[in-house]
């Protein structure tokens, strides 16, 4: 946004790096910092559920993922096409919402919406990550099977989001 320009997402920075608006040199940083950041509210997360008679972290706590551990069942190749496809139109979204054409003002509207279906549509899939920030900021402290399945919740939204880039670019182009 015009305010702060924050991106809390890895897989947002790297496909917005991909589609031409995020500059290389700070992907690292900002990937090192949304890590954290994910960290620390997994962290607050924990503090607060643990507060809770019988809490239980081995049981997921909103971590993602696939087979036994998918709210739904579902596998791990339904798992990798979810979130590959959900994270590419999130971006195609994002980067259609932020263009300099697009209509001032209606960029958080319409990512919030957009973000808002890709939890229904994936909540019981995989709990939905699309962010492999959030998701790593949850399975570190639930260890085991969440951090064994972590590998897929990064590497589908990154795909995802290269993939969601390199759509925009082609169908929007720049117009004179």
């Amino acid at each position: 946004g015009h305010i702060s320009g924050c991106h809390l997402n890895p897989a947002v920075s790297i496909g917005l790096w991909a589609g031409g608006r995020f500059p290389a040199n700070k992907l690292a940083p900002y990937i090192v910092a949304q890590v954290l950041g994910g960290l620390v509210a997994g962290g607050v997360l924990y503090l607060i559920a643990s507060g809770k008679a019988g809490f239980d972290v081995s049981a997921g706590f909103a971590s993602n993922g696939y087979g036994d551990h998918s709210p739904g069942g579902y596998s791990m190749l339904a798992a990798l096409v979810n979130e590959v496809v959900m994270t590419m139109f999130f971006l195609i979204v994002i980067l259609g919402a932020t263009d300099r054409r697009a209509p001032a003002g209606f960029a958080p509207i319409a990512i919030g919406l957009c973000l808002t279906l890709i939890h229904l549509i994936s909540i019981p899939v995989t709990n939905t990550s699309v962010n492999p920030a959030r998701s790593t900021g949850v399975a570190l402290y639930v260890g085991g099977w969440a951090t064994g399945q972590l590998w897929l919740f990064w590497l589908a939204p990154i795909v995802g989001a290269i993939l969601g880039a390199l759509a925009y670019r082609s169908i929007a182009g720049e117009k004179d």
